[in-house]
């Protein structure tokens, strides 16, 4: 056959997935060894690993691609968790494997290049999640091919894949609006990360365009400027909507909103952003903004597949657009704003 062939050329041929060959072929565990067999024979036939072998020994490449993820979002939310299996699998398409690399807070601080850099062990690296300007700096500054996915520094001039935070936030708001509510708050510490500032400036925009009245303490923080959660201070007058900045947060405020004894949809609705894990083991089940994973990983790997290729080619920045999942956490409100909880009891 033809002299690059890949994975994927070998699964289709057998009618597996990608991922089944990767571990065949690795020698991993998850496969028979008659399926492993079988694999092996047919990736000889169609030439795959000869193929495989004169490419790495020619180019002189790795064909591994970093995953850097901050220790703050690995331990905290399973939606990256979820983006990095999306990557990893996607990865193999093109004969790629993804090593992850979850970098602690002292470490960003420290502005160190990352482990995977310094044994000079990827080709490219894709940065998931905010980090700390200093230690970006340091890995823009080592050459290697990088990209950001699901935040953006205007600081950089590099390919950004995100999520259309800003749109989602904004239709989602709409909705809250649309069914009559009219006091919104949102949830969300708008310094944190690029997303949720992002978010945020949605909301804000939704209620600028139906002339609604923007209060301050209804704009409530959820955790400090570097990503560590914290409880939620209930203002003194409670609106009757909250827009979390995700479905975690939102998952934590509605318990927290039950606690002091408010009804959810009832006394207040509260909608979320991501779709993921904990949208569905709420109670009620959140109304949220679906983000789409594969889509935003699917850019990322062929984006850092040009950038490999193509080092000096010109940047751009790739936006993702969602949808509204609608649940049970939302209903029409009442007559008036609900009290703080000192007061409702």
């Amino acid at each position: 056959m033809g002299k690059n062939i890949t994975m994927k050329d070998v699964a289709e041929q057998l009618g597996v997935s990608t991922v089944t060959v990767s571990k065949a072929l690795s020698d991993r565990e998850g496969v028979s060894d008659a399926v492993r067999e079988t694999i092996k024979q047919k990736a000889e036939e169609m030439g795959y690993r000869y193929n495989f072998l004169g490419k790495s020994m020619k180019e002189g490449m790795n064909y591994n691609i970093g995953i850097l993820i901050a220790e703050q979002f690995m331990h905290e939310s399973a939606f990256y968790a979820k983006m990095y299996q999306t990557i990893v699998k996607d990865l193999l398409v093109f004969d790629f494997f993804g090593i992850l690399e979850v970098v602690s807070e002292e470490e960003e601080k420290s502005g160190g290049l990352p482990h995977i850099l310094q044994n000079s062990k990827v080709d490219g690296i894709i940065i998931l999640g905010q980090m700390r300007r200093c230690y970006l700096e340091k890995i823009a500054a080592s050459d290697i091919p990088y990209i950001f996915l699901d935040f953006a520094d205007d600081y950089f001039k590099v390919d950004t894949i995100i999520s259309d935070s800003f749109y989602g936030a904004y239709e989602i708001t709409n909705h809250l609006i649309h069914i009559g509510h009219k006091d919104i708050g949102f949830v969300g510490n708008i310094n944190a990360t690029s997303s949720i500032m992002d978010r945020y400036i949605g909301y804000y925009k939704s209620l600028l365009q139906n002339k609604l009245k923007i209060r301050e303490e209804w704009i409530l923080s959820d955790r400090d400027d570097h990503g560590k959660f914290m409880k939620i201070k209930l203002p003194e007058i409670m609106p009757t909507a909250f827009v979390c900045n995700c479905d975690e947060v939102a998952y934590s405020f509605i318990l927290q909103l039950k606690k002091v004894g408010y009804r959810i949809p009832e006394d207040i609705s509260v909608v979320g952003y991501d779709n993921y894990l904990y949208a569905t083991l709420s109670d009620p089940q959140i109304t949220t903004v679906e983000v789409n994973v594969e889509a935003m990983s699917e850019a990322a790997v062929n984006s850092i597949m040009k950038r490999i290729k193509h080092p000096t080619k010109d940047y751009g920045r790739k936006v993702i657009s969602g949808r509204i999942v609608y649940r049970d956490s939302v209903k029409a409100p009442g007559t008036r704003a609900q009290e703080s909880k000192g007061k409702k009891k």
